[in-house]
């Protein structure tokens, strides 16, 4: 097995990095923006696939992104999806998506035909990792509501 070096320096960034920062491009209060399911990937050479160990940095910077994206989106002036896909054994895959009404006729609103409310997960640490971030985000939620 090939040994990747620089691996303690690469997961330090995750948990700094900024990706949206490079992707200047990004213009939310333009009226004329739109988004065709735009996309970010964070495990782009897949560590995360053999060890959640691996992953979790991965989804923590997936999950930071969407609350950037969170608030950044409030600055556009037109209806917005704004979703994440995670794949049970695949941390290359899992990806976070942004997407408008676009000229290139795409779909949107964009439909999942089977889409389910209760996962269909069955990677154990994956589906814990994700209630236990849902439940935090419950928290702070009503935490903001009772400070406001």
């Amino acid at each position: 097995m090939k040994r990747h070096r620089g691996l303690k320096r690469y997961y330090k960034k995750l948990t700094i990095e900024n990706d949206l920062d490079r992707a200047t491009w990004l213009d939310f209060k333009n009226p004329e923006s739109w988004f065709d399911n735009w996309h970010l990937h964070f495990d782009w050479k897949g560590y995360g696939n053999n060890s959640f160990k691996k992953r979790k940095p991965h989804l923590d910077k997936l999950f930071r992104h969407f609350e950037i994206l969170v608030n950044k989106t409030k600055e556009l002036e037109k209806d917005f999806q704004l979703y994440s896909i995670l794949l049970d054994f695949d941390s290359y895959g899992d990806a976070l998506f942004l997407h408008t009404p676009n000229p290139n006729n795409s779909q949107f609103p964009f439909a999942i035909s089977d889409l389910q409310k209760t996962t269909t997960l069955t990677n154990k640490q994956l589906n814990d990792y994700i209630n236990n971030w849902l439940g935090m985000k419950n928290c702070m939620d009503k935490e903001e509501k009772l400070f406001v």
